[in-house]
């Protein structure tokens, strides 16, 4: 739950939670087939428009979203606040004062992936990679940005995983697969020292969390299913490991936040239950307790405060974040300060009642504020700059439900053009844009692509298919093994109810998706043709046997239940029939293709086939390769290239009129 969070704020590079573990492919180190015609970036200069154009150019939304500050996080003493911006182009930690001030850039290399504060606040840890690779090392930069050291250099092949700081502020846990490059292992390391060691051996994915305060334990996540984890106490000293939560029926467990005297530790989990409920988990008695419950999922928890004061949580209600907060003390509820709509992530520490709250609405590209509990003061921290945008011509989503041809209840987000965003007088086309996953849930939050093409007079639809999280734990179950293709299946239905609505031209309608949603474009295109007129595949899953056999153990753990297990007969036949890269044929309109070369999620061999079938079949296939990424477009400067190529390619398929 927590790195679907991350995912959702991350911007637009269309992460999904097919994306959350490591397959093993290393596309970038298996090469590509450089006789297939591509386009690449290259140093062109980039042109952008003037502010106050009508329509803007796509790099001012672009930049907006970049200017976003991303999963800022609360020093220990409440103090400064340290975030994600990619400002400059690529990811890199920043820092400033807490309520408000001058940032500060403390990072300069290819971009970060992860950070945590130390526990003193006199230092931070944060891992980057190559171009996308995913293969961290781990660095440790002081606070005032003057003394950086690598502390775990990348070992070639193997992932990492980080945990946790140890409360001496030198110990961290993480999991890395440098045993054998396959299984997540759980190491205990020393950062003064370099010192490290196995303290469980596991097989296929085990994540740590939490550690306690009392450096005893740490929480342990182990993968079953795309949505869901068992949950485990791993003893730091002597490697005892003990399951806590490993129901029959499956079930999520996350945001763990220990209490102070590491007798117990709150969380979100919906075991036994349909929506995700706030729980307390007792290590002495082993035994959970409901706290809180909604008729949604909360997402999130938070103990915050000297002597465990305040306990703040989210609730997911169909895509917009709700916050919450109780003083334990006196045990009434507390007024929280207005907030933007959208999705929202908190930050906390032990020693402060301040928290910060980072908000990412539909048009409000990613900020924070900062809240004090104890004096109700609020400052806002950071603002991120528009780009010379009018927020006032940014579209709001309505929430619409829809009956699918079985009777379910399907759901999505429906952006409509206003009539000053029209070129003409008709209905507009309408963009398909399905979320990865398929576990994730496409939520308000602010999107470039998005905007720029409901300005530029097209129709956006963000569909929730079933298997999206959200909406309980029986609908995200809906498309499991071989209900695979009723998820797709579910994108006409919806296609056909915007027709029925009469508010978009549903004859030109195109689908557009990344990783996991390139599958769904691939798969819609395939076996229901004749209902989209085109599509663009981002980095998308194509060959299912391939993409089940090497997946990491992360995946491999979760795919048995998603998708079967690919080692099984049943399921090898059943995948050879129904992939993406064996149905090719059958797709017959535009398609544009991409892929990085640097992917170690997705071979890039996947696409190729694809690109290559449709062009021997005469049908246009575009193709952009962009030889410095990996899943997904974290630089600004291939955002650009890629994003304005595939406006004109959407543009001109679906035939949008041109403005004056």
């Amino acid at each position: 739950m927590i790195r679907l969070l991350t995912l959702l704020l991350a911007g637009p590079a269309m992460f999904g939670s097919w994306d959350v573990a490591i397959a093993q492919t290393a596309g970038g180190q298996s090469g590509y087939d450089q006789s297939l015609e591509a386009l690449s970036p290259t140093d062109e200069a980039v042109s952008i428009g003037l502010a106050g154009e009508d329509p803007a150019d796509i790099a001012r939304y672009l930049l907006a979203a970049n200017g976003a500050a991303g999963g800022a996080q609360l020093s220990p003493d409440g103090s400064l606040a340290a975030f994600r911006w990619s400002i400059t182009g690529e990811p890199q930690l920043w820092i400033m004062p807490a309520e408000g001030g001058q940032p500060t850039r403390l990072t300069y290399g290819n971009g970060i992936t992860f950070f945590r504060w130390s526990p003193n606040g006199e230092s931070l840890i944060y891992g980057a990679d190559n171009d996308g690779n995913e293969q961290e090392a781990y660095y440790r930069i002081s606070s005032d940005g003057l003394n950086e050291r690598q502390v775990f250099p990348a070992e070639a092949g193997a992932f990492r995983v980080f945990g946790d700081f140890g409360a001496d502020g030198e110990t961290i846990v993480f999991a890395s697969t440098a045993r054998n490059n396959l299984d997540f292992d759980i190491y205990v390391a020393n950062l003064e020292t370099g010192d490290q060691a196995m303290i469980y051996e596991g097989s296929f994915a085990n994540y740590p969390g939490a550690m306690s305060p009392d450096g005893r334990y740490v929480t342990v996540s182990q993968s079953r299913g795309e949505d869901s984890n068992d949950l485990a106490l791993l003893n730091l000293a002597n490697g005892e490991f003990t399951p806590i939560s490993a129901p029959d029926r499956r079930a999520a467990h996350g945001s763990i936040a220990w209490q102070d005297d590491s007798s117990s530790f709150y969380l979100v989990s919906n075991r036994e239950r349909e929506y995700s409920a706030l729980m307390k988990f007792d290590v002495w008695t082993n035994s959970f307790s409901v706290i809180e419950t909604a008729e949604h999922d909360i997402e999130s928890v938070d103990l915050c405060g000297e002597d465990d004061r305040y306990l703040v949580w989210t609730v997911n209600e169909g895509g917009y974040s709700r916050l919450h907060a109780k003083d334990l003390a006196s045990g009434e509820m507390l007024e929280t300060p207005a907030l933007a709509e959208g999705v929202y992530g908190v930050s906390c520490t032990d020693q402060s009642s301040r928290i910060l709250i980072n908000v990412n609405g539909w048009r409000t590209p990613g900020g924070f504020q900062l809240w004090d509990m104890a004096t109700g003061a609020v400052f806002d921290t950071f603002t991120a700059s528009m780009a010379g945008l009018d927020a006032d011509r940014l579209v709001r989503p309505e929430d619409v439900r829809i009956t699918a041809r079985d009777g379910v209840e399907l759901q999505g987000l429906l952006y409509l053009p206003d009539d000053s965003s029209r070129p003409s007088d008709g209905l507009p086309p309408v963009v398909f844009f399905v979320h990865g996953g398929p576990t994730a849930q496409s939520r308000p939050t602010f999107d470039a692509v998005v905007q720029y093409h409901v300005d530029r007079g097209m129709a956006v639809f963000e569909p929730n298919v079933r298997g999206s999280t959200g909406f309980g734990h029986t609908y995200v179950t809906l498309d499991d093994r071989e209900n695979r293709l009723e998820s797709i299946a579910d994108l006409v239905d919806m296609l056909n109810w915007l027709a029925e609505d009469g508010r978009v031209d549903a004859d030109r309608a195109a689908v557009v998706g990344g990783s996991y949603g390139g599958y769904a474009v691939n798969a819609v295109l395939a076996n229901f043709p004749g209902h989209f007129a085109a599509g663009a595949s981002l980095y998308g899953v194509a060959d299912w046997v391939t993409a089940l056999d090497i997946a990491s153990p992360g995946l491999k753990a979760s795919d048995r239940i998603e998708y079967g297990d690919i080692t099984e007969p049943r399921w090898r036949a059943y995948y050879t029939e129904n992939s993406p890269i064996r149905q090719a044929d059958q797709i017959n309109v535009p398609v544009l293709y991409s892929h990085g070369v640097m992917d170690p999620r997705i071979d890039i061999y996947e696409t190729e086939v694809m690109v290559r079938t449709l062009r021997e079949n005469g049908v246009r296939a575009d193709f952009i390769r962009i030889p410095d990424e990996g899943h997904g477009w974290r630089k600004l400067s291939n955002q650009l290239f890629y994003y304005r190529r595939q406006a004109e390619f959407l543009e001109e398929v679906l035939e949008l009129a041109e403005f004056d």
